[in-house]
């Protein structure tokens, strides 16, 4: 065993750091983070700089410039979980010890899922904003555009942050509008769920938006092939179990996405279950059959609209219960499902959504209706909040 760690945490991200820099604040004296990337990204950015409203240097710190002093950074990537000898392998083949386990190592992006997505969006027609590098190609290939076809696509599944598929479309269909062009330009939006997003409030709000811009909206559909070279997406009505064939001139796309593969091979997740999800308490994120295993973020297994919003909520719960477990008290933080997207309807506005994990709206401010399209809300997402991550929340103060 190379080390053992009182506070071993998995992954480096918005969740590990953020949760590693207030166990220190609350008096955890040894806390390690299992993070193989030297780089850290702020997500929320990233639809900006697919839309032109951002330069990818605001959406990148040093993994090192942000991990908290005090607490050790491992180097490498974790492969297995042994959680009844409390360590976990790591890529280079050593092992680390733990008292406490919290694995929050993300999504991964499964681009073989979709046949010749991965070519596509390589290509000199198609890009990806849910990837750092290939978000500032989306937005040269938009901001280019004078006539064609556009299509944005949205999988099934869990996502990082849903309705940020939609995002640079907004964006764009608004420049294109500002520029002239956009009753030349045709906009289709795949949407694989029976409305835009699923929150009657905030579905309100976007239709009208849709309907402002002329984006063609398919609704219970997915993307289930592209053909780069021909610059053809096959899509797959599944109300009507119809398939078409719909030629662009540029493709966004979102890949499906699921828990990284190794996690799903340990004994984390519920027996038999394929997704590969931490099996937690979707309340107080412990682990149901380990006690000293916890989970929050993108791989927890919880029911709520993963996103940036819920995590900042999750952090607090898990830090305060993890703390309360180490003492032998009862686990009294409870997380309510919240999470939060907001929708960069156009260049200077955004709907904010606010809800539960039963789509239910819920306001942080129960009088105001942030749903509404606001200029404000753009402020709090485009200005405010870049500054509260890296300055507050990821050291373990908001």
């Amino acid at each position: 065993m190379a080390a053992r760690h009182e506070v071993l945490i998995i992954g480096g991200g918005n969740a590990g750091i953020s949760l590693a820099a207030r166990l220190q604040r609350y008096g955890v004296k040894d806390v390690a983070v299992i993070e193989p990337k030297d780089h850290h990204l702020y997500q929320p950015l990233f639809s900006h700089i697919a839309g032109g409203r951002a330069q990818a240097k605001e959406a990148v710190r040093t993994q090192e410039s942000v991990t908290p002093r005090g607490v050790t950074w491992i180097r490498d990537a974790a492969v297995d979980v042994d959680a009844n000898a409390n360590t976990v392998t790591l890529e280079s083949g050593a092992t680390v010890g733990y008292g406490q386990l919290v694995a929050c190592p993300g999504l991964q992006y499964d681009w073989d899922a979709v046949p010749g997505l991965s070519d596509a969006v390589h290509s000199p027609y198609g890009a990806s904003h849910y990837e750092f590098e290939l978000a500032p190609k989306a937005w040269t290939l938009l901001s280019a555009m004078t006539s064609g076809t556009a299509i944005f696509t949205m999988p099934a599944g869990p996502i990082k942050c849903g309705g940020a598929a939609q995002k640079p479309m907004y964006l764009a269909c608004d420049y294109w509008r500002e520029q002239g062009v956009l009753d030349n330009i045709r906009v289709v939006m795949v949407q694989p769920y029976p409305t835009v997003f699923g929150v009657p409030e905030v579905d309100r709000e976007l239709d009208r938006k849709i309907a402002e811009y002329g984006i063609e909206l398919r609704t219970n559909s997915e993307l289930i092939a592209v053909n780069a070279g021909e610059r053809r997406a096959t899509i797959r009505d599944h109300a009507a179990n119809t398939t078409e064939d719909l030629e662009y001139d540029v493709l966004n796309a979102v890949p499906p996405q699921s828990a990284p593969d190794w996690l799903k091979t340990t004994d984390l997740p519920a027996a038999g279950d394929s997704e590969g999800f931490v099996e937690v308490d979707r309340q107080t994120l412990r682990h149901l059959r380990y006690p000293n295993v916890w989970s929050l973020g993108d791989a927890a297994g919880t029911t709520n609209s993963k996103s940036g919003g819920a995590l900042r909520k999750q952090t607090k719960v898990l830090a305060r219960n993890l703390v309360a477990a180490r003492k032998g008290r009862p686990l009294r933080a409870k997380y309510d499902g919240y999470s939060v997207c907001p929708f960069t309807v156009s260049r200077d506005t955004v709907v904010f959504a606010e809800f539960d994990d039963q789509y239910r709206i819920k306001p942080t401010i129960p009088q105001v209706p942030t749903w509404n399209e606001s200029r404000l809300s753009w402020m709090v997402d485009r200005d405010l909040f870049p500054k509260i991550y890296w300055n507050l929340i990821l050291k373990g103060r908001a």
